[in-house]
């Protein structure tokens, strides 16, 4: 889950291993991102991008572990910050934020 996405972003997740699916839950998809969206499912394993209005935070799932990050992806590597492993499982947490949102 991002709310400030952006190309960087899709690119973050280019190296990722073959049937490795990456699904992103973001608050509005702009024109912008629409276009990169295209662009990055047309040169790798595509992305797949979902409104989610019900967060602020940004959350990363692996597997069945969920990580709550403390900034912006698109920073990654620029500014300090720090991810935490949640308690909380992955899908416990998406589906808690996801029924929310109906």
């Amino acid at each position: 889950m991002h709310n400030r996405l952006d190309e960087s972003v899709l690119m973050l997740l280019s190296k990722r291993a073959n049937k490795v699916d990456a699904t992103i839950y973001t608050a509005q998809i702009s024109s912008r991102l629409e276009l990169d969206l295209k662009k990055y499912n047309a040169q790798y394993q595509p992305v797949t991008i979902n409104i989610l209005n019900r967060s602020h935070d940004r959350f990363l799932f692996i597997d069945n572990d969920a990580y709550h990050i403390g900034a912006s992806l698109k920073d990654l590597g620029k500014k300090m910050f720090a991810f935490s492993k949640m308690e909380l499982k992955a899908q416990e947490l998406l589906q808690n934020i996801v029924s929310r949102e109906h």
